[in-house]
């Protein structure tokens, strides 16, 4: 493995400060959450960038290192198979769903209603917005202090639940512009709270998987690979699916 326990070898003090910094590190995660949710258009473009580079310098200042990050480059290499592997598995998968009739519905999102509108997001907005300074943020910043203060163990449980808690804010509007998730899950306030608990479920289970892929490779290339084809892929079978639906 890529990555080994620590906590067993960290003196008191160094544990404290440990503890410390994940904190600080949830603290600056939920903080940054809310201003990209509920305050500018501008906020919510540059907030979650801006938030992964201070943290990325704030604890590389605390004593992170490039390893503990995901960052270092003996791991690059790793990395960049399983993340080709990754990509080619959802490739296939959302191909396969945007065909099947049981799952075609899910992809009408009028989010993507243009084919121009979802090749930028997902060339450029899902990139730099949301896949890789989300993954600096969580699989770098976020695990690098969670697996000092407490493993690997902690890392998948806590890294996990708090993907899955940082997707409530953005997926308060889930079921209002897809008709088969309002299908499935219903309208109202009541859809409206099924769809949070799914997408708050979904997210914390895809951030086991990408937690798994950080631990594995030692690298943030396969889980920036994988987050950024789920969302890319996905935005663009939307859009597909619906310019021949609605044509």
């Amino acid at each position: 493995m890529p990555e080994y326990d620590r906590t067993a070898t960290l003196q008191p003090r160094h544990r404290v400060h440990a503890y410390i910094d994940v904190a600080v590190v949830i603290v600056v995660l939920a903080g940054t959450n809310l201003i990209a949710h509920f305050t500018t258009a501008w906020a919510s473009i540059v907030a979650v960038p801006v938030a992964a580079g201070v943290l990325l310098t704030l604890m590389r200042r605390r004593g992170l290192g490039w390893s503990e990050l995901g960052l270092a480059p003996r791991h690059w290499r790793r990395g960049l198979r399983y993340a080709l592997g990754a990509v080619a598995l959802v490739l296939t998968v959302v191909a396969i769903s945007a065909i099947l009739p049981v799952t075609r519905p899910f992809f009408l999102a009028d989010h993507y209603a243009t084919i121009s509108g979802a090749l930028i997001a997902s060339m450029i907005v899902i990139p730099l917005q949301t896949a890789i300074p989300e993954e600096l943020a969580f699989r770098g910043v976020l695990h690098g202090t969670l697996h000092r203060a407490y493993g690997a163990r902690g890392v998948f449980a806590a890294g996990s639940m708090l993907f899955g808690l940082w997707h409530i804010a953005s997926s308060l509007g889930l079921t209002a512009g897809n008709r088969g998730l309002t299908g499935f899950l219903g309208g109202g306030v009541t859809g409206q709270i099924a769809g949070i608990l799914l997408a708050v479920t979904a997210t914390a289970a895809a951030g086991a998987v990408f937690t798994w892929l950080r631990h594995h490779t030692g690298s943030l290339l396969a889980p920036i690979a994988l987050h950024w084809s789920v969302n890319g892929a996905g935005a663009l079978a939307a859009a597909l699916v619906w310019h021949a639906t609605v044509t």
